[in-house]
């Protein structure tokens, strides 16, 4: 994956706008991944679903809490990125009390498979799902890639972390920083 360029798709997200008013003053936005990431360097992270245990309880929240030790290595933003519709990832982003990450929604799951992450999780009920990835992305290209092992091995209770936890991405970019120095 790494020296790859990132699928061009665009995403279907929903951005406050206060000229609507009301209780939901919310409009739907496209969302280039391409244009968004052009010129900068940031940090993507994949995870199977929003309000899922892992998800909620370890892999987003430590992103969150780590943010400003990524924002010092000089990653502009850190985004989640999950094949779940707007409306999910801004209840969950609230749910979760985000503070720093953004939240990515991938409804039909396009940029999920052209990254080939796509899997199915029907054993759970949850249909099409990310498998658990993490990269770092600078200009559109790809730089550092973390996987959990065994997408090929899928069984019904698996669903490790640990390889895309956000310590394992700071040590990655704190080491490329202390061999260019």
């Amino acid at each position: 994956m790494i020296g790859r360029t990132i699928p061009n798709v665009t995403l279907k997200t929903r951005v406050r706008d206060e000229s609507i008013g009301g209780p939901n003053p919310f409009r739907w936005q496209d969302m280039n991944v391409r244009d968004e990431f052009a010129g900068r360097k940031v940090v993507v992270f994949s995870l199977p679903g929003a309000f899922t245990p892992t998800c909620s309880n370890e892999q987003c929240p430590n992103f969150d809490r780590l943010y400003d030790e990524f924002k010092a290595l000089g990653v502009d933003d850190v985004y989640c990125i999950s094949v779940n519709d707007a409306f999910v990832m801004y209840q969950w982003g609230q749910h979760l009390g985000l503070r720093n990450v953004k939240l990515l929604p991938d409804g039909s799951g396009d940029f999920t498979r052209r990254m080939g992450m796509l899997i199915k999780k029907d054993h759970l009920g949850f249909g099409d799902r990310s498998w658990r990835y993490a990269m770092v992305v600078e200009d559109n290209k790809i730089t550092d890639w973390f996987e959990e092992p065994g997408i090929n091995d899928i069984g019904e209770d698996d669903d490790p972390y640990g390889e895309t936890s956000p310590e394992k991405l700071l040590d990655a970019l704190k080491a490329k920083l202390a061999i260019s120095a």
